[in-house]
């Protein structure tokens, strides 16, 4: 099992900055891919980044690329989600999540998932 928990939303205007922390506890939170998802009431969740074990392969959403920056510290079981240049239509509930062998945009294929945390823009 593996826990996580984020932190870090809150409400940002147009143009400004948030960086997301998920914090992970349980399993070897290092051997698992983590990503980042969105969702807003009544949509599916939207995924938006992901990172390999090793924090060396990255992949993102075009919505946010260029924008956004996925990292992680294993040595402190935590990952982040830099966000810049934040536009109102960013407006969600971001969630952070971890999969076993899988570091696509599918969340049906992540194994654990946060409680989510909300971060909105204001225009």
């Amino acid at each position: 099992q593996v826990q996580l928990v984020e932190s870090g939303g809150g409400l940002v205007q147009a143009g400004g900055s948030l960086r997301l922390s998920c914090a992970a506890s349980g399993r070897t939170f290092s051997s698992y891919v983590m990503g980042w998802f969105r969702q807003v009431p009544g949509k599916d969740r939207d995924f938006v980044a992901s990172i390999n074990w090793s924090g060396t392969s990255t992949y993102y959403a075009d919505s946010v690329k260029g924008r956004f920056t996925i990292s992680r510290d294993n040595a402190k079981n935590t990952g982040y989600l830099q966000m810049n240049i934040l536009r109102p239509e960013d407006t969600a509930v971001y969630y952070c999540a971890a999969a076993a062998l899988y570091s696509g945009n599918d969340p049906n294929r992540y194994n654990y998932w946060g409680q989510g945390t909300q971060v909105t823009v204001s225009s």
